[in-house]
């Protein structure tokens, strides 16, 4: 005989369905609404299919944001997941200082989005900025308002800053997460530090490693506050990333048709992306350990 379902763990989950609806689903059904019509005033509105999609598709601006959004997302890997990597080996394992160095990383991580733009339109300033004045005592022509690429490396330094903590905090607890037998092991082996970073503390900081890439990919990929606060999207479109973009025409254009459209093929994007990085990471895993079988 058939033991009874018990259906009361539903209502456990419930609220989180609940929340969910309301901050996720319906949002995106109203952008899905809006994106098929073109919305004359509030009472009127025309059905117009895939117009808006393919519209927003063939805008040269927006394949220009796109490619400057992705070269900024892969220097924001490329620096920052082995920064936080070095930092994390680097950390001390334990103790008070561990506590203290744990704090001290962290603390950039408790700054808000806009006070971090805030804090480095300050601290470039060739005025009365650290970074400015210092770079112009040392006759560097260093202007993040009037120069492009200079616009742009503030805020590739600026993003470093503010979120490698995060990679090295969560490398910090993949190290820490590996059992004393396996160095113990490798010291009788007569194994190198590389070595050991190599086959022991990398394969099992891959799972956080991961979640640390998907993470700042997805984070650097929707950047708005900082450069916006920090730069204002300038000078010209130089760090006019994607989700400015997107807001220009949804806030400053109020072309919510186009604006809907984008912002979808703007969330599959994102969702493409982490596809391929996930596979990518986990093929690359599954060849590793392939290799360390045979050795």
């Amino acid at each position: 005989m058939n033991k009874p379902v018990n259906q009361k763990a539903w209502l456990m989950i419930l609220p989180v369905l609940v929340c969910v609806a309301f901050s996720a689903i319906l949002p995106l059904m109203t952008v899905v609404n809006y994106s098929v019509q073109d919305i004359i005033d509030p009472e009127r509105r025309v059905f117009v299919g895939t117009e808006w999609f393919a519209s927003v598709m063939r805008d040269p601006e927006l394949h220009e944001a796109l490619l400057r959004q992705l070269g900024f997302s892969l220097a924001v890997l490329l620096v920052e997941i082995p920064l936080g990597v070095l930092l994390a080996l680097s950390m001390p394992a334990e103790g008070w200082k561990a506590s203290a160095v744990l704090v001290i990383v962290a603390l950039s991580l408790l700054i808000p989005w806009n006070v971090v733009g805030t804090i480095w339109q300050i601290y470039g300033r060739a005025d009365i900025g650290l970074l400015g004045a210092s770079l112009s005592a040392m006759g560097v022509d260093y202007n993040y308002t009037g120069n492009a690429t200079d616009a742009w490396l503030t805020v590739l330094v600026m993003d470093v800053w503010h979120w490698t903590p995060l990679v090295a905090l969560l490398g910090y607890a993949g190290l820490r997460a590996i059992p004393d037998a396996y160095y113990q092991a490798a010291r009788i082996d007569g194994a190198s530090k590389f070595a050991v970073f190599r086959y022991i503390q990398l394969p099992k900081m891959r799972g956080v490693l991961m979640i640390a890439v998907l993470l700042r990919f997805m984070d650097s990929f929707m950047i708005y506050t900082e450069p916006f606060v920090l730069t204002g999207g300038g000078p010209g479109n130089a760090t006019t990333f994607l989700s400015q973009f997107l807001t220009q025409k949804a806030v400053g254009q109020f072309d919510l048709g186009p604006a809907a459209a984008f912002s979808l093929i703007y969330f599959l994007i994102i969702l493409l992306l982490c596809f391929i990085l996930y596979n990518g990471m986990q093929a690359l895993g599954t060849t590793d350990k392939t290799e360390a079988a045979h050795g």
